[in-house]
C-alpha cells in the first residue's frame, strides 16, 4: 500500500506490527527496525560480506528451484536480483550497523529483503508484495541464519583472501627478493640489541623478510583451508530441518562453482554451526603475520633515521611533507602507516578470540562481530602490503658510503679475530679500540697478534657478510 506524505511510503507487516517503508527502499521492515534499534557505530556491511551473503541466497535459489523447493520464476528473479547486487547494484541498501542483533539475523534479513523486493520489481510486481516472492519463504528456503551467517564468513574470508591479501604478499614478495639481488653487495653493520654487530650483506636483509612473508603466506594458506568447509544445510540447529535431502550438497557444489574456490560440505552440521574455531585459526595467522610486518616497518624506519643524525643506512621514498613547521622533513609515513594497520589487526584478533569462546549450546550469538573483524582484517592487511611494497619498498636506495663506514667501524668486527687470537685477546683489542680510538687493525698489528696479510684475509668485510651455506 502506498500513502502520501511528505514522501511515498509502503506499508509492511511483520509479526510485531506494521511499519512504513520509504517507496523507494528495497530493504523491508526488519531491516527497519534493525536501523533503529542499532544506532551504534555508522559502520555498515563490508562489500565482501554483503558478496558473500549474496552469493550464498544465488546458489540456494539456483539448487531449490532446480529441485522445485520454490517456483522457478521466483527462483529465476531472486538470481537476477542477485547477479545485480553482485554488480554493483543497491549496495546503499545494506544498512545494518555492524554491532547488531546476535547471530546476525538482522543482515540476513536486509539481504532477504533486499533481494526479495528486486524479484518481485524484475517480475512486474511492487516492492512490499511478500505474499508473491516472501524474502523468508523464498529467497530464505530452506535456510536459518545460524547456517547462511557462518557459511558467508567463511566465504567472504576465502573472497578477501583471494582478492586482495595472497595477491598482496606475492607482490611484496616479488618486489623485496628483486631488492635482494640489487641489493647484494651492499655491507653494513648488523646490529643485535641494538649494538653493533658483525657486518652483513642489505641484500639478505630483504631476501629475509621476503622469506618471512612466504612462510606466513603458507601459513595462511594452511590455516584458510578450514573455511572451505561449509555448514550450510544444518538450517536452524544443525538437523537440516526443512530442508530437501539433496540440498545440502548441490548449494555447496554451485557456490564453489560461483566463487571458483574447491568447497566441500561439512562432515557434521552441528559441528560447523557452533564452533568458531576456523575463524580463530585464520584470524590468528593474520596477527602472526601483522607482528611480523611490525618489525619489519620498525626496521625500514630505523634504517631510514635521521637523515643527518641517524643510521640513514637506507633512502624511503618520500611521498608527503613531513611537518607543519618544520621545512624539508620527511617522514616514513608508510611504514608507520603499516605498524598502526598491524596494530588494528591484533587488536580484532583478540576480539575474535573473545566472540568466538562466547557461544552457548546450538549456537555463537557472537558472529557478526567476528564477520567483520575477520574480513575486514584480511582486507586492510591486503591493502597495506599492497600499498607499502608500491610506495614504499619499490622505492628503496641505499646509502652506500654510511652503510660501509658503519660496517667498517664496528668492534663487532673483532669477532673474527676469535678463531686466530682467542676469545680474550679479541676483546682486549675491542676494549682498547674503544678507549684510544684505534683501529682494529693497527691495535693487531701493533700487538703482534696476526701478519699483515692474515689480518686482511680474515677482516675482509663481504666475505664476513656470506651466509654459510648448507652443507
Amino acid at each position: 500500500m502506498t500513502s502520501q506524505t511528505n514522501f511515498q511510503v509502503r506499508t509492511e507487516q511483520d509479526s510485531m506490527g506494521d511499519r512504513q517503508i520509504p517507496s523507494s527502499a528495497y530493504y523491508g521492515i526488519q531491516t527497519l527496525r534493525a536501523m533503529e534499534n542499532f544506532p551504534v557505530s555508522g559502520i555498515k556491511p563490508l562489500a565482501t560480506y554483503v558478496d558473500a551473503c549474496v552469493f550464498i541466497k544465488k546458489a540456494t535459489a539456483i539448487v531449490n528451484g532446480e529441485l522445485g523447493c520454490i517456483p522457478q520464476d521466483i527462483s529465476d528473479a531472486i538470481v537476477q536480483a542477485a547477479d545485480e547486487v553482485l554488480a554493483g547494484k543497491f549496495r546503499d541498501q545494506f544498512v545494518v550497523d555492524v554491532y547488531q542483533a546476535g547471530a546476525g539475523t538482522s543482515h540476513h534479513m536486509n539481504v532477504n529483503e533486499v533481494l526479495s523486493n528486486r524479484a518481485l520489481e524484475i517480475l512486474g510486481d511492487e516492492k512490499g508484495n511478500y505474499k508473491r516472492i516472501s524474502p523468508n519463504d523464498h529467497v530464505n528456503y530452506g535456510q536459518s541464519t545460524n547456517d547462511v551467517i557462518p557459511t558467508a564468513i567463511r566465504v567472504g574470508g576465502l573472497l578477501a583472501l583471494l582478492k586482495t591479501l595472497h595477491p598482496a604478499l606475492e607482490k611484496a614478495i616479488g618486489v623485496l627478493e628483486e631488492k635482494a639481488t640489487e641489493f647484494q653487495d651492499v655491507v653494513r653493520s648488523g646490529r643485535t640489541h641494538m649494538q653493533d654487530a658483525v657486518p652483513v650483506l642489505l641484500g639478505e636483509n630483504f631476501r629475509a623478510w621476503a622469506q618471512i612473508l612466504i612462510e606466513h603466506q603458507n601459513r595462511i594458506y594452511t590455516a584458510s583451508s578450514d573455511l572451505m568447509v561449509l555448514g550450510l544445510g544444518g538450517s536452524a540447529v544443525g538437523t537440516g530441518l526443512n530442508t530437501h535431502p539433496q540440498y545440502r550438497a548441490r548449494v555447496v557444489e554451485t557456490i564453489s562453482d560461483l566463487i571458483h574456490c574447491p568447497l566441500e560440505p561439512a562432515p557434521h552440521l552441528m559441528a560447523a554451526m557452533q564452533s568458531m574455531a576456523p575463524f580463530v585459526n585464520v584470524s590468528g595467522a593474520l596477527r602472526n603475520l601483522a607482528q611480523d610486518l611490525v618489525k619489519v616497518s620498525h626496521d625500514l624506519r630505523l634504517m631510514d633515521s635521521g637523515p643527518k643524525t641517524g643510521f640513514k643506512e637506507i633512502q624511503l621514498p618520500p611521498v608527503q611533507p613531513g611537518s607543519s613547521i618544520m621545512p624539508g622533513k620527511y617522514n616514513p609515513v608508510m611504514a608507520e602507516m603499516t605498524s598502526m594497520v598491524c596494530f588494528q589487526v591484533m587488536g580484532y584478533d583478540s576480539a575474535i578470540a573473545l566472540a568466538a569462546q562466547a557461544g552457548q549450546l546450538e549456537l555463537n550469538v557472537m558472529m557478526p562481530l567476528i564477520a567483520y573483524n575477520l574480513i575486514h582484517s584480511i582486507e586492510i592487511m591486503g591493502n597495506t602490503i599492497t600499498t607499502l611494497t608500491d610506495r614504499c619498498i619499490k622505492g628503496i636506495t641505499p646509502v652506500r658510503e654510511r652503510c660501509l663506514a658503519y660496517a667498517e667501524g664496528s668492534l663487532a668486527l673483532v669477532t673474527a679475530l676469535n678463531p686466530h687470537i682467542g676469545y680474550l685477546n679479541a676483546a682486549a683489542v675491542a676494549k682498547e679500540s674503544l678507549e684510544t680510538g684505534k683501529s682494529l687493525r693497527q691495535i693487531v698489528l701493533e700487538r703482534g697478534f696476526m701478519s699483515e696479510a692474515e689480518l686482511a684475509k680474515v677482516l675482509n668485510l663481504e666475505q664476513m657478510s656470506l651466509i654459510v651455506p648448507l652443507t
